[in-house]
């Protein structure tokens, strides 16, 4: 044991990590800023979000703060039925009811959610109107949903045709077995830096498809599915939510960043804590996170994830450095 904390003096580790158990690793992505001061602002987001990304970049460009770039960004899956895992369109759960999960947060530590909540095609303005005109953070179900009507939202049928047949299919075996990365898109998580510094993100789900009825994953979930802190950095997550809540995996890669880690190297650290406390046969666990100098990163558990970074009006995709 001595030898191992003379060697880690040597690299140069604090002993406030040493204290926290946060040990983490050099980055290993050759695509990844993990150091560097970066152009300001940015925009992150899980999976191949172009579009997402783009939209808030331009409202923020359009004199919009940077938690309306999240909100408007995420509206863009949230409202595309083509995409099962967000908002409109979403795949049911096993008794055929679309619910949804989201949560923001702003730079000023406030944070808003809405949980299992059906009929309503963007959660995540009703999660802000949460944040912002309640005294709570979340609301739920019926509670939720009588909430939005009183803002004004108009209330629709979440559930698309093929979103249906979907359901009739899975049905006639009604087996449980989610397949990793099967759609190359899943959880939106957005996360914001300004050119001020000041950071905002949010999160939007459908949550699994054919779950038990009443299932609430991490993605609504204040430091399971996403975290902000307005001196350090935020990060968000994507895949098996059950995974992300028991370790509270946003909260811990900002607590890492807080520590001294990069971004990148934040969110392999918490991978590999999952990876090391439960079974992760056939899961799949991503996170993505940026710093309060605009240096970004992200990491999974399986190869097949990706992000998507705009540091202008350019956006880049990433192909996630992964453990397994």
């Amino acid at each position: 044991m001595s030898k191992r904390r003379d060697f880690l003096k040597k690299i140069g580790i604090s002993s406030s990590l040493l204290s926290l158990g946060f040990i983490g690793s050099c980055s290993d992505s050759k695509n990844v800023s993990s150091n560097s001061q970066a152009q300001l602002p940015l925009f992150i987001s899980t999976w191949n979000n172009h579009k997402a990304n783009s939209t808030a970049f331009n409202t923020l460009k359009e004199g919009g703060t940077v938690l309306d770039a999240i909100e408007s960004g995420i509206h863009v899956p949230e409202n595309d039925p083509n995409d099962t895992s967000v908002g409109y369109g979403g795949r049911p759960d096993r008794d055929g009811y679309v619910t949804l999960d989201a949560c923001m947060m702003s730079s000023d530590g406030n944070a808003g959610s809405v949980t299992f909540m059906s009929g309503f095609k963007n959660p995540i303005s009703v999660a802000r109107k949460v944040m912002e005109n309640t005294p709570h953070v979340m609301l739920s179900g019926i509670g939720a949903e009588d909430f939005a009507l009183q803002e004004g939202f108009e209330k629709i049928n979440l559930l698309t045709d093929d979103s249906a047949r979907a359901l009739e299919e899975w049905s006639v075996k009604s087996k449980y077995a989610p397949k990793i990365n099967a759609e190359r898109h899943d959880t939106i998580g957005m996360l914001g830096i300004d050119a001020h510094g000041d950071l905002a993100g949010g999160c939007s789900t459908s949550g699994l498809a054919y779950k038990m009825r009443g299932r609430v994953g991490d993605s609504p979930i204040i430091g399971a599915g996403l975290y902000v802190d307005n001196e350090i950095g935020a990060a968000t997550a994507t895949g098996l939510g059950e995974l992300i809540m028991k370790t509270v995996g946003s909260f811990l890669v900002v607590e890492l960043m807080r520590n001294g880690l990069s971004p990148q190297e934040a969110c392999k650290t918490a991978v590999k804590r999952i990876a090391s406390r439960y079974n992760v046969d056939d899961s799949q666990v991503g996170f993505i996170a940026v710093n309060k100098n605009g240096a970004f990163g992200g990491y999974s558990l399986r190869s097949g994830f990706q992000y998507v970074v705009n540091k202008s009006p350019q956006t880049e995709l990433f192909d996630s450095s992964y453990l397994l």
